[in-house]
């Protein structure tokens, strides 16, 4: 009985993994916050991280150079909004490909990459969190 309880712990905490990474909760005690900031998605600009989680001193940043792959995770978040953005504007012009789809799919990407930006620094932390713990 109690390996299927820890089954269904496991497979709980799992489950609201993607809500933690929207709230900008700290991978560890999901209690700190990973950015400065209180709000991730309307912020302009660059991320200010917090080195250490407020709450557990956990260290975000592992090694130098850690949030070089999250680089990788921001390029396919950038991709697939772009093809989102071009599934979506073509319905509205009459060509298939028409030349002013570029500027939509363009403003899309440039108004979401501070966005993209922090949500491709928290998948990355998350992605290398420590789930047996």
């Amino acid at each position: 009985m109690k390996g299927i309880k820890n089954t269904f712990e496991k497979k709980f905490k799992m489950s609201h993994t993607l809500v933690h990474i929207l709230n900008n909760d700290c991978p560890h005690c999901l209690e700190g916050k990973v950015f400065n900031e209180k709000n991730i998605f309307f912020n302009i600009g660059f991320p200010k991280m917090n080195p250490y989680c407020p709450h557990c001193q956990y260290k975000f940043e592992k090694e130098p150079g850690y949030f070089f792959g999250a680089m990788y995770v921001n390029y396919g978040l950038t991709v697939a909004q772009g093809i989102g953005t071009y599934l979506i504007a073509h319905h509205f012009f009459a060509e298939t490909f028409d030349l002013r789809i570029i500027a939509i799919i363009t403003a899309v990407i440039v108004l979401m990459a501070s966005f993209n930006i922090r949500l491709s620094r928290l998948l990355w932390i998350y992605m290398f969190k420590n789930y047996s713990i």
